[in-house]
């Protein structure tokens, strides 16, 4: 089913793999997916290296769905034997960088765009293809947004074996200093920061914020750097650590931040406080129709650009998230087959 779709999702892909797209530098692969749509008989809208476009008929008294991927990647890790930039199929695989995160996503999305709006359906929808997602960049979806028509429910592309991602974790990462008193370390002088940094840290490890939710279990805390110290024979009068803090559905990054603040001694600084975790009611019609159709539903740890909307969302998508960031990175081609027929299932005919 859907054989059509399917051939012109994995050739566009490999069209995609060929056209190195790091975050920030995705230029020349928004340049052709723009140049691709158009032949394709679709009016694009484009806003630095974020494309999107509009159904056909769009009308403003209609529900509106978002179906959005990004076309950036991350830069190829060690350890890669094959060019990440060279897509090859071997056994069903089709190898590049970003074919598992999120490029087969975004192609998949794509045919699914082209396919519902050549039908009759009761919600308008926009087709988004968006920038620095794997930075959490400010030029991405954030961007994007501002631009695009009031949304009702999106559709974010992500690899999750077409499994239902209906909660996701926020994220908030801090910077912490504690400030002690130079002294010579041979005399029993000085106030050690390092010692005063600790004293936090075992705060951070033991924690447990009381709110947690079946689908994304507890708030987690991670100390992941330190640094601390001049020379071996100085108290150390600054010491700095990183925090990662992972949300969930229960508190804001500014509920965290307020709780943290009001037990530790040292200088807490979020680098921002706009990751926040989402979480979709189970009685969402899209939700409810996934259900059906006997997909699984659960909670996601890792962060998306989900993390940007004001409304309601579900990240879905072919391929498997172990994968991604990998050596050697693959997607399945039947996962793109199944991914379009199942994107089209979802929500052909649905009424929202």
């Amino acid at each position: 089913m859907f054989l059509e779709e399917t051939n012109d999702a994995i050739a566009l892909l490999q069209q995609l793999i060929a056209i190195p797209s790091f975050s920030r530098e995705e230029t020349a692969v928004a340049d052709f997916l723009e140049r691709f749509i158009e032949i394709n008989g679709f009016v694009v809208s484009r806003k630095e290296n974020n494309i999107w476009m509009l159904s056909p008929g769009f009308d403003s008294s209609r529900p509106t769905i978002l179906l959005n991927s990004h076309i950036d990647t991350v830069k190829p890790v060690d350890g890669w034997v094959r060019d990440p930039f060279s897509p090859m199929i071997e056994n069903n695989k089709l190898f590049g960088l970003g074919s598992n995160d999120a490029g087969a996503s975004v192609v998949s999305l794509l045919q699914t765009f082209f396919f519902l709006t050549s039908k009759q359906q009761s919600y308008n929808l926009i087709f988004a293809a968006s920038a620095e997602e794997e930075i959490s960049g400010e030029n991405g979806l954030e961007s994007l947004l501002k631009e695009l028509p009031k949304i009702d429910f999106a559709i974010v592309g992500e690899p999750t074996n077409m499994q239902l991602a209906v909660a996701e974790k926020g994220l908030m990462v801090l910077d912490c200093t504690s400030i002690g008193k130079a002294g010579h370390a041979a005399r029993n002088e000085g106030d050690n920061a390092i010692y005063k940094a600790l004293q936090d840290i075992e705060w951070f490890r033991t924690f447990e914020f009381q709110k947690q939710t079946h689908l994304l279990g507890p708030v987690k805390m991670t100390v992941t750097q330190i640094n601390a110290g001049t020379q071996h024979n100085v108290v150390p009068d600054k010491c700095e650590f990183v925090v990662d803090v992972r949300s969930n559905e229960m508190y804001s990054n500014e509920e965290i931040l307020e709780e943290i603040r009001k037990n530790v001694t040292c200088e807490v600084q979020p680098r921002s406080t706009r990751l926040s975790s989402t979480a979709t009611p189970l009685e969402h019609s899209i939700v409810k129709r996934g259900i059906e159709m006997n997909l699984a539903v659960y909670g996601s740890p890792t962060l998306s650009d989900q993390a940007l909307m004001p409304f309601q969302s579900l990240k879905i998508g072919p391929g498997d998230s172990a994968r991604s960031h990998t050596a050697d990175e693959y997607i399945l081609t039947t996962e793109i087959g199944e991914g379009i027929e199942t994107y089209i299932q979802l929500l052909d005919g649905l009424e929202i």
